[in-house]
């Protein structure tokens, strides 16, 4: 067989067409993927957890209901904040969320 003929054959075998894909390229792109996946996942999940919610949602009154308010509440952050609830609220106000502080 001629040296051309072996070449160009040589040249056949080693090179691989655009839609030839290498188990290594494919799992490297596999395993970023993931990675951005998770990456994201974990950052929206952060973002989601430091929002606060409404006081409309939380059900939120500036009077206390049944001997229970926001003085007396775990999550209250003197002076007049929470730590669910967006915005400023009252000491003695009240919402669905009390947790008597222990």
């Amino acid at each position: 067989m001629p040296i051309d003929e072996i070449h160009a054959k040589e040249v056949a075998e080693t090179t691989r067409q655009p839609t030839d894909v290498s188990r290594r390229s494919l799992l490297r792109g596999a395993t970023l993927a993931a990675g951005g996946a998770v990456f994201v996942a974990t950052t929206m999940t952060a973002q989601r957890a430091e929002a606060k919610m409404g006081q409309t949602a939380a059900a939120y009154q500036s009077t206390p209901k049944d001997g229970q308010s926001c003085a007396n509440c775990g999550l209250f952050e003197a002076p007049s904040t929470c730590r669910l609830v967006d915005g400023q609220v009252s000491p003695a106000g009240y919402c669905r969320f009390f947790v008597k502080k222990g």
